[in-house]
């Protein structure tokens, strides 16, 4: 068995994270693609309502067999101190009984708490166990602040223990 990094990312960050992750930890990973247009003030501003709703969204990949790993971790950037629709929808379409879960989320503010949290009750009601979650702040950040702040979590976390 192995572990799954399976993440949302618009504007890269999350992204950035989400690699850092799997190359540390010798993980594989799918980032979900939203099919809503999401760029703009006006799309933004819609796409915070639609998080803080918690709206599904159209996806791709619209699945992901989560088959042949044993943890697995859900990554998304924070919109209005929420999840976003993509990761909402890809988390509601997995069946993650008997799965270990990592929760995580990049922010440009301090909300990414209630992100997290939610994060855990979504993952919990689809059968899963919680074993650590995290939040990065990105805001200002390099690319390359952001890959040594995600290796800081790694080693703080000791998330290499729970890769097989």
């Amino acid at each position: 068995m192995a572990t799954l990094i399976i993440y949302y990312s618009q504007g890269g960050k999350t992204d950035l994270v989400a690699k850092t992750l799997a190359k540390n930890l010798n993980a594989s990973f799918v980032r979900i693609h939203d099919l809503k247009k999401r760029d703009g003030f006006g799309n933004k501003f819609l796409s915070s309502i639609n998080a803080f709703r918690e709206n599904k969204t159209k996806i791709t990949p619209s699945n992901v067999d989560i088959s042949e790993f044993d943890t697995i971790y859900f990554g998304t950037p924070t919109w209005a101190g929420n999840p976003t629709p993509a990761i909402l929808t890809i988390i509601d379409r997995c069946n993650l009984t008997g799965k270990d879960v990592i929760v995580f989320a990049t922010m440009d503010s301090n909300r990414g708490d209630s992100n997290v949290s939610r994060l855990e009750e979504k993952v919990k009601m689809r059968g899963a166990r919680v074993i650590e979650n995290f939040t990065l702040a990105t805001k200002g950040k390099s690319p390359e602040q952001i890959v040594k702040d995600t290796e800081a979590v790694i080693e703080m976390k000791d998330l290499k223990m729970y890769k097989r």
